[in-house]
């Protein structure tokens, strides 16, 4: 939990408004479901199986209780998470010691996307998370495959400055 985030918090959209907070474990299956909402991340397995609910289980408590990190979901009017994203602290050396808040795992569900879901969650990562962790550099990855995505974040003023490498190591 990154201590100096101030949540839940509304988070006006144009489909309504609704509320960020952090990710607790009764919202594992709906964490599932919107990781396994596009066919980028089903392509790498994410695909809701209730016999994966102990990985993912596992996973969101070492995040949860990790200081550098959280997982935030957007909830509708009933607590229902119809999006998420995992924020991590990245404190440095290069840039002259800067921090950086790394936005990763972003998912808006199907149902909900152009709303305006996402762009509300990003003007929040920028506006109040990157000052609230003292984070001079927002940063995340796109997986190269999501054209749509990157017209997304440039048009929210990311730049496509870097390129990035993965090495798949085996489990």
């Amino acid at each position: 939990m990154i201590a100096t985030l101030h949540l839940p918090v509304p988070l006006p959209a144009r489909s309504g408004e609704l509320t960020l907070r952090r990710a607790r474990q009764d919202d594992l299956v709906a964490l599932m479901t919107l990781l396994s909402d596009d066919p980028v991340s089903a392509g790498r397995g994410d695909l809701a199986d209730p016999r994966d609910s102990a990985a993912y289980g596992s996973a969101l408590a070492e995040l949860v209780g990790d200081p550098a990190n959280e997982i935030l979901v957007v909830v509708d009017d009933t607590d229902l998470p119809v999006a998420t994203m995992q924020l991590t602290r990245i404190p440095g050396m290069a840039r002259r010691g800067s921090t950086r808040l790394l936005v990763e795992a972003v998912r808006v569900a199907g149902q909900h996307r152009s709303g305006g879901i996402g762009s509300a969650m990003m003007r929040w990562v920028v506006e109040e998370a990157a000052p609230a962790t003292r984070s001079s550099l927002v940063q995340l990855t796109s997986d190269e495959a999501r054209i749509d995505a990157h017209r997304f974040y440039a048009r929210l003023g990311f730049v496509g400055s870097h390129r990035g490498f993965k090495y798949q190591v085996a489990e």
